[in-house]
């Protein structure tokens, strides 16, 4: 029962988003899609899902074509998408969310008994014990996540697609997913796998198809027959040489003292430092305080105890605009909701906290706007494109190049590269080591332990809100880190 994409196309105005894409998925097997932001992996999956319509081509499913005009024909030929952004309505139950639209019905009537009873079913399926009657909004993000492949599961789906599907779950959720992702295998279901993790691709995918502005690069009918260089090179048509590859550099006396520190999301007070031109990783499960942390020291929560040592001056307490003004520069977790204004152009982003009052220097903006444009290599067409059209990748830089317009003493990364490109993420990190180089002390926190292992010289675990452990990058394992970041460990 192979999924087949046979010459697939599809054309917007003006851009041509896929062009001649051919290969086929195989039953019992987990198949990777990989490629850049903007390759057309999204677009290749809204076509099967019926969102799309391609242009040229055709699905083929089982020797059968399979036309989906629409999302449900999708559904009801046994096809499933789990996006990154999930497809749930956070006003109803569970129960009523993995049911949705074909909700079980007796003499008319929605049989409760047998849909709270087929729930549990489906939940224990993806190992979760939650009460089917709660309101699905009030889950965290990744047992949302596990529903929302329980929901596949309930329309016995033969083609179960995942997109970034642990962008937001911690190791041991991950871990489960997993697990739940080797059953679908087990069971002959084909299973289609975005991510650019690639750890995770080699561990649980068993071919990869790679795209590049829209074509078909290349097919491995075999991972682990190649390496992740081999993918890489792929993927950007280029070496990318510094990826997760730990280079040292000069430190200088301690930039940032961190004494004591009490407030939300903390159950035992924090001290450590960061120095000058070094490069310090908070690592955790979710949960640790990590957030939090960043938080504290950059004035978005209120300190209740604790000081802060910026180059041997004590602050006792920052609000967002005063440690910005001070050099404390904080890239936020939640790009989209946080980091930008998806609607205002890349030039008003760049220049967010640097203006003074109600006045707009237009000149100025756009000439410093596209400093940062030039210096990071942000793609976009001019700084007048609202920066909610670029990739994550470029907004991520973008945000960067904001903070670095007020003399940057100590820069603060959550989570720098989530969802963002293998190239990208190259570029990020290139400009994190760029700035350690120049003085800046850096505090990164990151759910990618390889991340922390080719960035950080010094690596805090926290747990429970606690810090745990300290490790300098000569003794930082992945081993290591797990062992201090599970619950019952402290210092």
């Amino acid at each position: 029962m192979p999924l087949q994409f046979d010459q697939i196309g599809k054309s917007f105005p003006g851009v041509r988003a896929l062009d001649g894409v051919s290969f086929e998925a195989l039953e019992g097997s987990v198949h990777a899609l990989m490629g850049e932001n903007g390759a057309g992996k999204s677009t290749l999956l809204k076509i099967l899902s019926g969102a799309y319509q391609p242009t040229e081509g055709r699905l083929v499913l089982d020797g059968k074509a399979l036309v989906n005009r629409a999302t449900q024909d999708a559904l009801d030929a046994g096809v499933a998408v789990i996006y990154q952004e999930l497809q749930l309505v956070p006003q109803l139950s569970v129960a009523e969310n993995l049911f949705l639209g074909h909700l079980p019905s007796k003499f008319g009537w929605t049989d409760r008994r047998k849909l709270h009873a087929e729930a549990k079913r489906l939940l224990a399926l993806v190992g979760e014990d939650i009460d089917p009657d709660t309101a699905i909004g009030k889950l965290p993000i990744a047992q949302r996540q596990m529903v929302e492949i329980a929901k596949a599961l309930s329309r016995d789906a033969k083609v179960i697609a995942f997109d970034e599907p642990t962008s937001s779950l911690s190791s041991r959720e991950v871990e489960r997913l997993f697990e739940v992702i080797a059953r679908l295998k087990s069971e002959g279901r084909i299973v289609l796998y975005v991510s650019h993790r690639m750890d995770e691709i080699f561990r649980v995918c068993d071919a990869c198809t790679v795209l590049r502005d829209g074509k078909q690069v290349q097919t491995f009918e075999q991972l682990n027959a190649i390496t992740p260089d081999d993918l890489v090179r792929a993927m950007v048509g280029r070496e990318v040489n510094t990826l997760n590859s730990y280079r040292p550099r000069p430190i200088g006396e301690v930039a940032l003292k961190v004494e004591g520190l009490e407030g939300h999301g903390l159950k035992s007070p924090m001290s450590f430092d960061v120095k000058r031109g070094e490069i310090v990783g908070l690592f955790g499960l979710v949960g640790a305080g990590r957030t939090e942390t960043l938080n504290l020291i950059a004035g978005l929560s209120s300190a209740k105890g604790g000081t802060l040592v910026l180059n041997g001056e004590s602050i006792a307490s920052l609000n967002p605009q005063a440690a910005l003004k001070r050099g404390i520069g904080l890239c936020p977790e939640d790009r989209k909701k946080e980091g930008i204004v998806a609607i205002a152009s890349v030039t008003d982003n760049v220049n967010l906290g640097a203006r003074k009052a109600f006045w707009i220097h237009g000149k100025a903006e756009r000439t410093y706007a596209q400093s940062r444009v030039d210096q990071f290599r942000v793609r976009t067409p001019s700084v007048d494109q609202k920066i909610g059209n670029l990739s994550g990748g470029n907004q991520q830089k973008a945000i960067i190049g904001r903070v670095l317009g007020h003399d940057l003493k100590v820069l603060l990364l959550d989570e720098p590269t989530r969802g963002i490109d293998i190239g990208a993420k190259s570029e990020v990190h290139d400009i994190v080591r760029a700035l350690a180089e120049t003085g800046v002390a850096v505090i990164v926190v990151s759910s990618e332990m390889p991340e922390l292992l080719g960035l950080c010289d010094r690596i805090l675990v926290m747990e429970g809100g606690r810090l745990t452990g300290e490790l300098p990058h000569s003794d930082a394992t992945q081993e290591r880190l797990l062992e201090l970041a599970l619950p019952g460990k402290t210092l």
